[in-house]
C-alpha cells in the first residue's frame, strides 16, 4: 500500500510563488502516476497536474506555464512549483498517486493566495 503526505502550503499574496511536496511511501514501485489535485471551497476536485512513470507531465489549462510537477526519485518526493498565484488558486491541494489497484490520497495541504 502506498502513503502520502503533502506539506508546503499556506497564505502567499497574489503574484507569489509557493513549492508543495508530497512524501510517498510504502509500495512505492507500484505507483504508475503521481497527480496533484484541488479543492476550492464549495466546488468539486479538480485536476492541476500529473507526472507519470517514465517522466512525461500534463497540467490542467489554468496552470500551464504558471505550474510544473517535479519529482526526486531516490526521495520518494513529487513537488509542485507553483508560480504567478492568483485568489483562484486558493484551495486544498491534494497529492494523489495511481498504481494498478487504486488511487490512494494524501490529507490535503491549504494554499491561500490573498492581500
Amino acid at each position: 500500500q502506498v502513503q502520502l503526505v503533502e506539506s508546503g502550503g499556506g497564505l502567499v499574496q497574489p503574484g507569489g510563488s509557493l513549492r508543495l511536496s508530497c512524501a510517498a511511501s510504502g509500495s512505492i514501485s507500484s505507483i504508475n502516476a503521481m497527480d496533484w489535485f484541488r479543492q476550492a471551497p464549495g466546488k468539486q476536485r479538480e485536476f492541476v497536474a500529473t507526472i507519470t512513470r517514465g517522466g512525461s507531465t500534463i497540467y490542467a489549462n489554468f496552470v500551464k506555464g504558471r505550474f510544473t510537477i517535479s519529482r526526486d526519485n531516490p526521495k520518494n518526493l513529487v513537488y509542485l512549483q507553483m508560480n504567478s498565484l492568483k485568489p483562484d488558486d486558493t484551495a486544498v491541494y491534494y497529492c494523489s498517486a495511481l498504481t494498478s489497484k487504486e488511487r490512494v490520497w494524501g490529507q490535503g495541504t491549504q494554499v491561500t493566495v490573498s492581500s
